[in-house]
This record gives C-alpha cells, sequence and structure tokens, in this order.
C-alpha cells in the first residue's frame, strides 16, 4: 500500500456522539430553534470534528495552488500563461485579494508551486512543489501522465503533514491560481455529471460569446479524444485536470486525515474536493463550501457532494477568497454553538 492509499485509509469520520449533543444544545438555546440557520449545522459538525462544544479556530491556513494548462493553447482564456507566475509573486509579496482578505479573517497565506511553467527562487518562501511546467494539452492528448497525477495529489498531503510540524491547523482553506483552470474544471463536471457542456460551462477570466464556444470545443475535443473513466478519479485528472487540481485534492484528503475541517473556495477548489471526495468518500465529511460560484459548472458540482455554500456574493476570482470570506462565518459558528446561553442556563443565572 503506497502513501496516497494509506492516508485515505487513515480518515475518520467525526464523533457522532458529540455532533448529536451539539445540536441537542442549539435546540435548547434561548432562542426560536434553528433560527440561526446554516451556522447551526457549521457548528455542530465543528464540534463532532474538534470532540468538544468549545472550538477554538486559533490557526487559519489558506493554501493557494498554483499550476499552468497547455489547454491555453486553445484560445480559452483571455490571459496568457506568463500571469500565474506574476500572481504567484503578488501573493508572495502580500499584495493580492486574498491577502487582504485572508488578514481580516485571521489567517495566513501560503502559496504551492504545483506546476508553473516558471523557475521560481528556491529561496521563495512558497511550497515548492511543481511536477511539471504545466499540463499538456488536453485537446491533443492527456493532461498529465498518471504518475504525475497521483504525484501532485501527494503533494498536497505533503504540504499539509510538512506545516503541522511547526504549528497546528484549526481550519485549512483552499485556493486556486492558474491560467485557464476553469476549462479542466469545466472538463471534470463534465466527466460526472453527464451534463452538456453548454449548461455546465462559464466564462471564466470574461470571454465572449464566440470565446465559450470555442471553450466548448476544446473540451469536447478533449473528452472525446481522452474518455476519462468517472470511476478512476486518478484518470480523470490525469486525463483533462491540472495539477493544482491535484494539489487541492490532497490538501482535502490530507486535512481529513488529521481531523482538521477545510473550506473550499470556488469553481476550481471545488473541482480538487471533487476528486479528492471520489478518492476518499469519507473526506467529505471535513468539508465546507464557501460560496457558490458564478462560473455555470459551479452548482453542479456542490450537487455532487451534496455541500450548501455558506455566501452568494457572485464571486468568481479564485485564490481562496471565498475561503477567507467564509472563515469568519465559521468563525462565528463556534461562538453561537457554546456562548449563547441554553433557557436552563439563563434560569440559573436569573436565579444566582
Amino acid at each position: 500500500m503506497d502513501f496516497l492509499e494509506k492516508t485515505v485509509q487513515s480518515i475518520q469520520l467525526p464523533n457522532t456522539e458529540m455532533y448529536e449533543a451539539a445540536k441537542e444544545r442549539l435546540r435548547n438555546q434561548a432562542r426560536p430553534a434553528g433560527s440561526l440557520g446554516m451556522l447551526e449545522d457549521v457548528g455542530a459538525r465543528l464540534a463532532g470534528i474538534f470532540n468538544t462544544l468549545d472550538v477554538k479556530l486559533t490557526n487559519k491556513l489558506v493554501v493557494t495552488c498554483a499550476g499552468d494548462h497547455g489547454i491555453c493553447e486553445e484560445g480559452v482564456s483571455l490571459f496568457p500563461s506568463e500571469v500565474t507566475q506574476q500572481m504567484v509573486l503578488n501573493f508572495v509579496g502580500g499584495g493580492a485579494s486574498i491577502n487582504v482578505l485572508a488578514r481580516h479573517a485571521g489567517a495566513r497565506v501560503m502559496v504551492a508551486d504545483m506546476g508553473v511553467a516558471w523557475d521560481f527562487d528556491p529561496e521563495l518562501p512558497i511550497f515548492h512543489k511543481k511536477v511539471r511546467k504545466g499540463t499538456s494539452n488536453f485537446a491533443k492528448g492527456p493532461a498529465m501522465t498518471r504518475d504525475e497525477a497521483r504525484k501532485s495529489i501527494e503533494a498536497g498531503i505533503e504540504i499539509v503533514k510538512e506545516t503541522l510540524k511547526d504549528e497546528p491547523i484549526h481550519l485549512l482553506g483552499t485556493g486556486d491560481m492558474g491560467i485557464g483552470n476553469t476549462t479542466p474544471s469545466t472538463a471534470i463536471i463534465a466527466v460526472y455529471s453527464g451534463l452538456p457542456l453548454s449548461q455546465i460551462t462559464g466564462r471564466g477570466t470574461g470571454l465572449d460569446d464566440d470565446g465559450v464556444k470555442q471553450k466548448i470545443a476544446a473540451i469536447e475535443k478533449g473528452l472525446a479524444l481522452n474518455q476519462p473513466n468517472p470511476a478512476d478519479p486518478i484518470d480523470v485528472l490525469s486525463k483533462v485536470g491540472g495539477f493544482e487540481i491535484g494539489g487541492l485534492a490532497g490538501l482535502v484528503i490530507g486535512a481529513a486525515a488529521h481531523g482538521i475541517p477545510v473550506v473550499c473556495d470556488g469553481f476550481i477548489s471545488t473541482a480538487g474536493a471533487l476528486i479528492a471526495c471520489e478518492l476518499a468518500p469519507s473526506a467529505r465529511a471535513y468539508l465546507f463550501s464557501s460560496h457558490n460560484s458564478v462560473e455555470a459548472g459551479h452548482k453542479f458540482m456542490l450537487k455532487h457532494l451534496e455541500l450548501e455554500p455558506l455566501l452568494d456574493l457572485r464571486l468568481r476570482l479564485g485564490e481562496g477568497t471565498g475561503a477567507a470570506l467564509a472563515m469568519e462565518l465559521i468563525d462565528a459558528a463556534t461562538r453561537v454553538l457554546i456562548e449563547i446561553k441554553t433557557f436552563e442556563e439563563v434560569a440559573i443565572r436569573d436565579a444566582q
């Protein structure tokens, strides 16, 4: 049994007794039952994950996985691939959208080079996990080899393990950076949903109608040529995926194996989560969806994963921005659970 299989098999489900105890406390709080909606379920799920009613999410981390894509040769993005490496440097410098929103949420941001078509300085403070300088054009053949797909997933798992050597992680946010990566993400949900591409293909960075048609044609060609097998998620990743999508899948699996909740960002992060949960269904118990992306295929990913997003702000940026915003709500859910008094506690306090 190799590293990936061992990690998948090590995932333990959250404590159902603590989850039920949390639900009972929420029902008995001095307010109408269910009146705080999704915050209640989030709080109860976190109680089960951490095996306590008083969950404290002190250390929050967003990992933004970056990679380039050969499918860009088909004109599926308005931006050149060079933007990927430029944005990685912006993340490291603290000047990107994710840096601003993560600081507001009290979270650190780290970048993982999974497959950027650029040689970064080895001293640059990122996770140096490059599988290859960008995937191949999946309209002409597989995006990567099966071994490369596995390597990208295992790299995501390793990122979690390496981080835990230095400090705990109480909440992990996943984000992405990769010009053209809505195209492989669309191909992935096409494989699992069976829906027509016209229904699930979005505009990415702002394609016009002709650009969307060109994107659909590229995906159709790649799916017909590569025939990814939905029963084999590594095959799907290798045929039409991306190195950063594999890294995102590994982050979910690695976090679940260490009992860490994961809040995934939008379309690309959810593509990684989908691959993760196909490989490790028990990882789904640790997964939270931050928001509903405007990318057309995202709602179908969430339906497949049976996840309800916490926010709907018409976001379509990626980077982990939605995950950072949702972290504040998830924090609030932990306080709702433990700090709102029950009717019994109010009565005891009043009697004193």
